[in-house]
This record gives C-alpha cells, structure tokens and sequence, in this order.
C-alpha cells in the first residue's frame, strides 16, 4: 500500500492524514482503514487530505463508499479536507460532487462544532454468558422507553437478543451494546472482540434466548451489517423512527 494513515484524537472526532498516492489498488486497503475509525463511532471523522495525489481517477470512489457506510451506520459526519487542486478536481467529478468537501481542517472543524449536537445513546459492558441476552433485552426496553419509543420495543429486543446471542455462541468474548438515537433511526450495535464475520444463521433451539439467527435481524431491521474494529468487529442495525 503507497498511501499512509496517520490517525490522531481531536476531542469526540478523529482526524485521519491520508497521504501518498493513491491508486486502485490501494482502495480496499484504505476503506478497510477508514472502516475500522467508523467502528470507533467518533463524533465525526475528518480526513486531512492535503498530501493525497490520486494517479487513477477512479480511485477516489473508495471515499463515496465511506460516506455511503457512514450514512448507514454510525451516522458518523465525514469530512474531506484540503486535497490539492488536481485532487479536488477529481472528487467534483460525476458521482462524486456531492462529497463533503472543506478548504482545510479548521473549516471542517468549524462545520461539524456549528451543527454538533449530543446524541442520547445507552451503552453496556456484557460478559459472553447466556444471561447477557436477557440483560441487553431489558436495555433496549428501558432505552426505548426512556426516548418514547414503546413501538419499537418488540424488535429492539428481539435484534439485542440475538446479537448478544451471536457473541455468546461463537465470538466468546466480552462485549459492548449500544443503543443511539438519531433523528430518523435508533442504532443498536453490539462490538466484541473476535474479527471473524457473523455466522449469519444458527439452528433453531426453542429453549434459547436467541437462536434464530441474523437472517431474523435482517427481516426486523431498516438496515443492518457489521465493520471490523480495532480490535474485533461491530454488528449493528438500524429502526426506523
């Protein structure tokens, strides 16, 4: 990979220096980079692109896949910062002229502090124990509860409960639910700490918590998939409102 990621803090945000040149071959590499800072669930994800040439045009769709992930899920605001002329014309270009484009670092910051605003958001520490499924049921109901929510309760509970069953069954290790409410969705997400996939459907069994699997996810959701972490993956889905 030609192309160089340096990540830093910048308060709830995180700042990414993408520099190099940047070719196709580079763009699976990168995505999966800017994927992982997604996971984090920053409060926006800024990419400081003034030392990035791109010498294949088509190269720069890995940023509009970015977006189009972050849109989905986190809801992470992305930003792109100062690329050189020759850079910023290429990203103007066809599909790409609605990419959040901003002169420099300070005008992004500017930008996302104008419209920044808290969002309400639950988070649980879960052990890898059958009785996590139970525990994180009772989370959804009190975060749908407390956001006057009550029609969501029923598939907010059922999508908690087989994530965590998801991590029990196979990830086997410590794990974090968050739920977040967004103006059109509520997000729940489960992160835990093994980079594998989700196995994507387990046998039926009437005597588990969970058990019938994320295709039951994917019937519940708006929308749903997973990102991997630094230090595992991320599975999440969304409610409408």
């Amino acid at each position: 990979m030609t192309i160089r990621c340096e990540m830093r803090d910048d308060g709830p945000d995180v700042v990414v220096a993408v520099a190099g040149e940047l070719g196709l071959p580079d763009t699976v590499p990168l995505r999966n980079r800017l994927l992982k800072c997604l996971a984090e669930q920053p409060g926006a994800l800024l990419l400081d692109l003034s030392g990035l040439r791109v010498n294949q045009p088509l190269a720069v769709a890995v940023f509009f896949a970015v977006l189009r992930q972050a849109a989905h899920w986190p809801g992470t605001p992305v930003l792109l910062c100062g690329p050189p002329p020759a850079t910023r014309e290429l990203l103007l270009t066809g599909a790409h002229q609605r990419l959040p484009l901003f002169g420099g670092l300070a005008e992004a910051r500017a930008h996302v502090n104008d419209g920044r605003r808290s969002l309400p958001a639950l988070n649980e520490r879960l052990p890898p124990v059958a009785g996590s499924a139970r525990h994180a049921r009772d989370v959804a109901t009190e975060a749908c509860l407390r956001w006057d929510l009550p029609g969501l309760i029923p598939a907010a509970s059922l999508i908690v409960t087989e994530l965590v069953a998801n991590v029990v069954d196979h990830a086997h290790t410590m794990m974090t639910l968050r739920l977040t409410l967004h103006s059109r969705d509520l997000s729940l997400a489960v992160r835990d700490g093994s980079p594998a996939p989700p196995v994507p459907s387990r046998p039926i069994s009437p005597e588990a918590a969970g058990g019938r699997g994320l295709m039951l996810v994917g019937e519940l959701a708006h929308s749903w998939g997973w990102l991997p972490s630094e230090d595992g993956k991320v599975v999440w889905a969304s409610l409408r409102r």
